[in-house]
């Protein structure tokens, strides 16, 4: 059976993954003109690209929190 922990693991990694790819796919804006602040300020601003941050928050939560006293060592 899947842990609480690694559940929320994989999920703050599907929304890194989503994240960035949102960062690259956006990276079509520096060829249209965008400068590179015009482009970070873009990316702060939209939902898909602040996936990232989510992410890796959601991951850092589920690697640091103490598991119970039944939680398998890895």
């Amino acid at each position: 059976m899947l842990s609480l922990r690694f559940l929320l693991f994989l999920f703050g990694f599907g929304l890194t993954v989503i994240g960035f790819s949102y960062i690259i796919i956006y990276l079509n804006l520096m060829s249209l003109g965008y400068n590179f602040f015009e482009y970070v300020k873009f990316i702060s601003r939209r939902i898909e690209c602040l996936n990232v941050i989510f992410g890796i928050i959601i991951m850092c939560i589920s690697i640091f929190t103490k598991g119970g006293k039944n939680e398998l060592y890895l």
